[in-house]
């Protein structure tokens, strides 16, 4: 210790110690040049839900993100491997005692329906999802995307948040944070659960964790919609419309009393968009006003109540988007009704359970897509069908399902902002492993901030010491597929 009394020790320590505050400085300066300083939205807290400008010209304004709980398999809809079909119930090369989530893996399995060329651009998609092929010329595919996990919570977790852990803000909620919405009288941010159910990590989903709670999204389907907002019998509409004006004048009258006190601003703020919501949600979920035609094409009157009830939940995506809402997320499958019985975990008989999912999804959602197109919304709107993880080329010895699998599986965009009839990356000759171009889900949250008009790397959130980013401190946009 006699050293760090000695004179000139204490004089060479402060001399570097100095240097290292300056080059700290001049590394920060060096930081504010490049433009990497965080990005903070100025937010009224009145008006938490006002549009904001993007940090530069975006390509979309809106996000539909189509979320297939469960792990929907890539071999058998998206992703075509002949070889799958050439080696059909042969081991998988240099993969002799394989073990993977639930054990240990049998021979590799052709896909469980045949591919087609589909489209001008002759793009082979599965006979699973007719419709929905009949839209590969409008689809970008990513085939080599990865995931961090092979459980289901994780992994959910991470498509919708960017974290396998729980705790962060969902895509939704940063994109609203940064960008607010184009509607005052809607959320700025919808989820749409499944007529069967919610996904295995349920509400955190669209949760807004540390950011501000306007943020969260608001969860509501077509056959579950907002609770309690219908004006009680006994009190009449002026005498609720009088009610209304009178508080809106006590709260304005606050406010002055307050000046600058955001808590009163931010709960006053939401107490009102609760109010205007009683007026606009209960008309946004009113379908019966739809063409016999409009909803012949999504299926709402087919005989299988929840085919019927997800094209409804479909359509009212559609309804959300065309009055600005920023984003929905719209989900297909659940967790609650057990594995593969209510969503896409096939393990065990995926023929039977997928011949049962297929068709729930296939028609509405391609109805979705083409309502979109000819409304003109694929010009502002970015879709983004996603699944947490893929499934194995294998089955699993003693089972006729496939296992999980992160390590490649198949994402795909459509409308704003990204190219039309492409395909980018590959996972190797079975399916099994992303091998050409391999991206990751903190590459797909790059690219649909990017889109918005936002750079992944400087929208962030101060919390508990850190920045924190929907890409962590990872990511990179997938420029080869934006138009």
């Amino acid at each position: 210790m006699n050293h760090l009394l000695n004179r000139r020790h204490f004089l060479n320590r402060t001399v570097s110690g100095l240097s290292s505050i300056a080059l700290a400085s001049l590394l920060k300066e060096d930081r504010l040049l490049a433009g990497a300083t965080p990005l903070r939205p100025r937010i009224d807290p009145a008006h938490p839900y006002a549009p904001r400008t993007p940090q530069f010209d975006a390509k979309a304004r809106q996000v539909l993100m189509i979320f297939c709980s469960g792990a929907l398999s890539h071999v058998d809809t998206w992703d075509h491997k002949p070889e799958l079909v050439k080696r059909h119930d042969t081991p998988m090369p240099g993969a002799g005692g394989l073990i993977t989530f639930q054990g240990e893996q049998g021979n590799l399995i052709k896909p469980i329906r045949d591919f087609k060329p589909r489209g001008q651009s002759g793009k082979m998609i599965s006979d699973l999802l007719p419709n929905l092929a009949g839209m590969a010329d409008d689809m970008c595919f990513i085939h080599s995307m990865t995931a961090k996990s092979n459980t289901h919570g994780p992994a959910e977790n991470q498509m919708s948040t960017g974290y396998i852990l729980d705790g962060f803000p969902s895509a939704g909620a940063w994109a609203t944070y940064a960008l607010g919405s184009d509607n005052q009288n809607l959320p700025a941010f919808v989820a749409i659960p499944d007529p069967r159910g919610t996904p295995q990590i349920g509400p955190r989903h669209w949760g807004s964790a540390f950011l501000p709670a306007a943020f969260q999204g608001t969860a509501f389907n077509a056959q579950k919609p907002i609770p309690h907002l219908a004006r009680p019998d006994s009190i009449s509409a002026a005498n609720e419309k009088g009610t209304r004006d009178f508080l809106k004048r006590l709260n304005e009258r606050h406010l002055e009393q307050n000046p600058g006190d955001s808590d009163l601003a931010a709960r006053i703020s939401s107490y009102e968009l609760a109010a205007r919501m009683q007026l606009a949600a209960p008309e946004i979920s009113d379908l019966e006003g739809e063409s016999p035609a409009t909803r012949e094409l999504y299926g709402i009157n087919d005989s299988n109540p929840v085919k019927a009830g997800f094209a409804k939940n479909c359509l009212l995506a559609r309804r959300l988007l065309e009055q600005g809402v920023r984003f929905v997320q719209l989900f297909n499958g659940s967790y609650a009704m057990g594995e593969g019985v209510g969503n896409w975990d096939g393990h065990k008989k995926i023929h039977d359970q997928y011949a049962v999912h297929a068709p729930i999804l296939d028609q509405p959602c391609a109805a979705l897509l083409k309502d979109l197109k000819a409304r003109g919304l694929f010009r502002d709107t970015l879709v983004v069908f996603v699944t947490e993880f893929g499934r194995m080329p294998t089955f699993q010895k003693g089972a006729n399902g496939r296992d999980h699998n992160p390590k490649g599986f198949t994402v795909w965009l459509a409308g704003a902002g990204v190219k039309p009839a492409y395909s980018h990356g590959a996972t190797d000759e079975f399916g099994y492993e992303a091998v050409e171009n391999v991206t990751s889900i903190y590459d797909l949250h790059a690219t649909m901030l990017h889109l918005l008009g936002l750079d992944h790397e400087r929208l962030s959130y101060y919390n508990n010491g850190i920045e924190r980013r929907l890409t962590d401190v990872h990511g990179h946009v997938v420029r080869e597929i934006l138009a």
